[in-house]
């Protein structure tokens, strides 16, 4: 996948599991503090300080330690650094996010209807969802996680296993990145508007749109300063079931 020269620089740099090797941002966070602080950074992503590729790696590094169902590893991992390619995939997903901002997902439609309190919070998650769609062809590395398989290639629906499956087998690495990427100083976004021209951006990243399925695209950066915090979150009572529903 746009591929074969990536992989093989790929290859060159890697030399083990999870062996720190250039990270020159740690911040020695406690696994609860990296769990809970990290967060998806908009506004505070540092457009101007290059992200060494190997810092990336590293980050790749602990990805790949997640689970994978049947042990597949069909997890692919494209990472665009090219100005060119961050620029067209930004414009698509700028025009795409006029779109966006009108579905019953979009954090414009979950604000209708919040208390005060939580919709200060979301008013805050647009506003900085906003920038971020403004601004994204400027994050110095875009991450694509990738699946092989795709659940549109048969002929009708699938069930739900087959998505759950696929799904399944790389977001927990996809979050592995980004939480490793946290403890190095480095800021993501979880993202998944280019998606609705996902044939285009493979096309341009020459990723095998019949056998390979986009996950998301996540900006990389380093952030302007490295104190986040818990977010505000629904109470555990309103969403734990204990043995029934």
């Amino acid at each position: 996948m746009g591929g074969h020269d990536g992989h093989a620089s790929w290859s060159r740099i890697r030399s083990g599991p999870c062996r720190s090797r250039r990270s020159d941002v740690k911040l020695n966070l406690s696994a609860d503090e990296v769990l809970s602080t990290t967060r998806a950074v908009r506004k505070r992503l540092d457009f101007d300080k290059p992200v060494p590729l190997e810092v990336i790696h590293e980050c790749l590094e602990y990805a790949i330690q997640a689970p994978t169902g049947s042990n597949a590893q069909g997890w692919q991992f494209v990472i665009v650094t090219d100005a060119e390619k961050r620029a067209k995939i930004g414009e698509l997903y700028r025009e795409r996010f006029a779109a966006y901002r009108k579905m019953p997902v979009s954090a414009h439609a979950i604000a209708e209807g919040r208390s005060d309190a939580d919709r200060a919070q979301q008013d805050r998650v647009i506003d900085s969802a906003e920038y971020l769609a403004e601004n994204l062809a400027k994050a110095p590395v875009f991450l694509i996680p990738c699946i092989t398989g795709r659940l549109d290639a048969g002929p009708g629906p699938m069930p739900n296993i087959m998505g759950a499956s696929l799904y399944g087998s790389i977001i927990p690495a996809a979050w592995s990145f980004m939480l490793a990427a946290r403890e190095r100083g480095l800021g993501t976004a979880w993202t998944t508007i280019h998606l609705m021209d996902e044939k285009i951006v493979a096309d341009l990243l020459g990723i095998p749109f019949d056998e390979v399925t986009q996950i998301a695209l996540i900006p990389v950066a380093y952030t302007k300063g490295t104190d986040f915090k818990p977010a505000r979150r629904l109470p555990l009572e309103q969403l734990v079931h204990v043995d029934r529903w």
